[in-house]
């Protein structure tokens, strides 16, 4: 299988075995840690990244152009299902969050699906679409965010305790990624902070929209806007 390193600066392609997709490895030319995806998963995300470019809903070229995207924002990372995106779109409206950044196979509006369970909100929350998420990051740290991925991770702390603590601060842009993959590699590095909610039962994990509803509405109460 071919893959290939989603730093804009490297982009370096090279093979590797197939069962390595989805696990994380450095890049042979750059050395940084990425999350290995397919070429032909980039380059059908490239297609898209295109299309938004002519729009004007790509997510680099709305940073590049000075704008601010708001107090409070998120990147929903390779988020497949619709439905979840439209919930997604509701609780970050409800929460205060004003830009969702929609990654990699992230669906994007107009869908009717993302719009069942949005119920508009796609509609008062800004949006824009980018192929990955580590540039997007990167010029969300150029900008003051503090980037907080919401993963269980061996390294990973409790949501509650950092707000507690005081280690969460604003502006903040909250991670979140795939319910079965995880966030990518890349990203997780290129986070400030990661935390996750408590699991008290059987289940290691909640759904993704469900977790991204209680994290946003947990910091958007602590840190008010």
């Amino acid at each position: 299988m071919w893959t290939r390193c989603p730093f804009s600066d490297c982009l370096q392609s090279f093979e590797v075995s197939a069962e390595l997709e989805f696990t994380s490895m450095d890049c042979p030319t750059c050395r940084r840690k990425f999350s290995v995806r397919s070429l032909a998963r980039h380059l059908e995300i490239d297609k898209h990244s295109a299309i938004h470019k002519q729009r004007g809903t790509d997510s680099i070229s709305f940073l590049e152009s000075g704008k601010h995207p708001g107090k409070f924002v998120a990147v929903l990372e390779e988020i497949r299902s619709l439905w979840n995106v439209g919930s997604m779109f509701r609780s970050a409206d409800g929460a205060g969050f004003s830009h969702l950044f929609l990654v990699g196979i992230s669906g994007y509006p107009p869908r009717k699906e993302i719009a069942k369970t949005s119920l508009g909100a796609e509609d008062h929350v800004n949006w824009t679409y980018s192929g990955n998420s580590v540039d997007v990051l990167s010029s969300l740290k150029n900008m003051g965010y503090q980037i907080v991925a919401l993963e269980k991770v061996e390294n990973s702390k409790s949501l509650t305790e950092c707000l507690n603590t005081n280690l969460l601060q604003a502006p903040l842009c909250l991670i979140v990624g795939s319910e079965v993959k995880g966030i990518y590699a890349e990203s997780l590095n290129a986070s400030d902070i990661v935390v996750e909610l408590p699991m008290r039962g059987f289940k290691e994990s909640l759904n993704v929209a469900v977790a991204f509803g209680i994290a946003a509405y947990a910091i958007s109460e602590k840190l008010p806007s």
